[in-house]
């Protein structure tokens, strides 16, 4: 699956290879910048002017990225995950879902079927969608969540049942 995981983007001129290997290289290095950042996070508690600059530079590095690689690719997906990671750390819950629901069908397509990465992501989408009342979506979401969640951990598993305690809740 490789191929799939670094999709790039299909256009009338396609990017040369060394732009992609220099957006490969960027990727990276901004990868690696936002893990610094985020560590710094627990030695100085973040700041909103912190976590702003944090979206900001996943928000700036997915528009660069995305002008040469398909959402699919693993590095935008990290770099959405990041800024789903930000959003819902400051409570901004549509902010986060945007993200959640651009990851959620490359997740499935990159990950095995039964794949708690997967099933974690409906998790976290159900749970979007419910704080925002939209029960539709949310139950959707959830029940999608814990029929993964069966499969990998069992029908009985106490994380099962605090999911199905939450959906009778709602």
């Amino acid at each position: 699956q490789d191929k799939e995981k670094l999709e790039i983007c299909k256009l009338n001129d396609p990017p040369s290879a060394e732009t992609v290997k220099d957006m490969i290289k960027y990727a990276r290095n901004v990868i690696e910048e936002f893990r610094r950042a985020k560590h710094y996070k627990y030695i100085l508690c973040l700041t909103l002017t912190l976590l702003v600059e944090l979206l900001e530079i996943c928000e700036l590095s997915l528009d660069k990225m995305g002008a040469v690689f398909e959402d699919s690719n693993v590095y935008m997906l990290h770099m959405m995950y990041q800024a789903m990671g930000v959003c819902l750390y400051v409570q901004d819950w549509e902010g986060a879902l945007r993200y959640g629901q651009k990851i959620i069908r490359p997740y499935s397509k990159h990950y095995p079927s039964y794949s708690l990465n997967v099933a974690s992501m409906w998790l976290k989408l159900g749970r979007l969608y419910m704080a925002l009342k939209n029960r539709t979506a949310g139950v959707k979401a959830l029940k999608r969540a814990i029929a993964i969640m069966e499969v990998a951990h069992g029908k009985d598993h106490p994380y099962i049942s605090e999911i199905k305690k939450e959906l009778e809740d709602h």
